[in-house]
């Protein structure tokens, strides 16, 4: 992303040129009022709108010259046609007074919460960046991407996960949903990133890290009261890229299969040979894990993602398509597959998510 500097236009919405335009001319458009009818008819309500809509949109200056020309142009049309200082005039004089000094208040008052939002923006990407950091671009000789794509407009952060760690058996890697959401989800999500970056480098098969895995989560529930002490769980695939063998193999714990991109535009999903329970369900069951290999050459693309991405839905509620929608498209870099990816899928649902959306892509160059 290029950042910005003195050669770049900031683009303002034509929308929000309209606001800022307004309070100039509701007051010229009162004094226009005032010139075209007869002497009866007043323009107060132009006259007080003014301010009232300066004041979530120019700063305290700018409300505040906004009600004095408010006031000044009262005053002058009551000049204008004669009427001095009698009851009428001080009456609208003082009621443009009254409503310039509350729009003062009512500026002050959106600017304090503006700030209060940035701060809490300021640490939700704080928080974000520490819980899950952007990986780096070439990890253990592969291209690695991903990103995070929240449901919510201004959320950074919720229940989805991944991870990268290289280490002395491959490039390990994870992409996981928790059930639910707020700070009991990114709890969660950091127990299981936390267990993951410790076991992928200190154990020697994929299928013992989730299993590890599964241990912490059980710890944490542990710690959790009332109905996610009973209920929390966790939807996870786990890949492994050995090392110069050109295979990837694949751990599913409940979450939606993988996608392999072949540099002919051919994608094959990677749905798990045995099904197993997420991590955090086993007391219902145990199974043991199974990696799943298939081989991984030169130019293919592992794709990872959450239900986000799968179960979004059109305006008819048919559900998002990935292997279709990627279907002989090629990408030479990681990095414009997910980008183009998030794009299509908002396009897809109108603009609107449902879920959060979190995207890991690794190519074998």
């Amino acid at each position: 992303m290029r950042a910005g500097g003195a050669d770049e236009t900031r683009h303002v919405p034509p929308a929000r040129t309209l606001v800022l335009l307004l309070p100039p001319l509701l007051i010229a458009g009162g004094i226009l009022y005032d010139f075209v009818t007869p002497r009866g008819f007043t323009a107060i309500p132009f006259f007080t709108a003014a301010p009232l809509v300066a004041a979530p949109f120019y700063g305290l200056s700018g409300t505040v010259i906004t009600g004095v020309v408010a006031l000044l142009a009262t005053y002058g049309v009551h000049v204008r046609l004669g009427f001095g200082m009698d009851a009428d005039t001080v009456t609208e004089v003082v009621t443009v007074v009254t409503v310039a000094v509350l729009a003062a208040v009512l500026n002050r008052v959106v600017r304090r919460g503006d700030l209060r939002l940035a701060s809490q923006r300021e640490i939700a990407v704080a928080t974000q960046r520490a819980v899950l950091p952007e990986p780096l671009e070439r990890i253990g000789g592969y291209e690695i991407a991903a990103r995070y794509e929240a449901a919510q407009a201004d959320a950074f952060i919720g229940g989805d996960l991944y991870a990268v760690q290289d280490s002395a058996y491959g490039v390990r890697l994870v992409v996981g949903d928790v059930r639910g959401k707020g700070m009991g989800a990114v709890a969660a999500v950091a127990v299981v990133i936390g267990a993951f970056r410790e076991a992928a480098e200190q154990e020697a098969s994929l299928e013992v890290v989730a299993q590890r895995l599964e241990r912490a989560l059980a710890r944490e529930g542990s710690r959790r009261d009332g109905i996610e002490a009973v209920e929390g769980f966790t939807t996870a695939v786990l890949a492994e890229l050995p090392h110069g063998d050109g295979v990837v193999r694949v751990v599913n714990r409940g979450h939606p299969p993988p996608l392999l991109l072949y540099p002919d535009g051919t994608v094959r999903p990677l749905p798990a040979r045995e099904p197993a329970l997420p991590l955090g369900m086993s007391d219902l069951g145990s199974w043991p894990d199974r990696a799943d290999e298939v081989p991984f050459p030169p130019g293919t693309t592992l794709l990872l993602h959450t239900d986000g991405l799968s179960e979004a839905r059109d305006a008819h509620g048919v559900f998002y398509d990935p292997q279709t929608r990627l279907a002989g498209r090629a990408f030479g870099d990681p990095g414009i597959l997910i980008r183009a990816l998030a794009e299509d899928v908002r396009v897809y649902c109108g603009g609107g998510m449902t879920d959060d959306m979190a995207l890991l892509a690794v190519r074998r160059p």
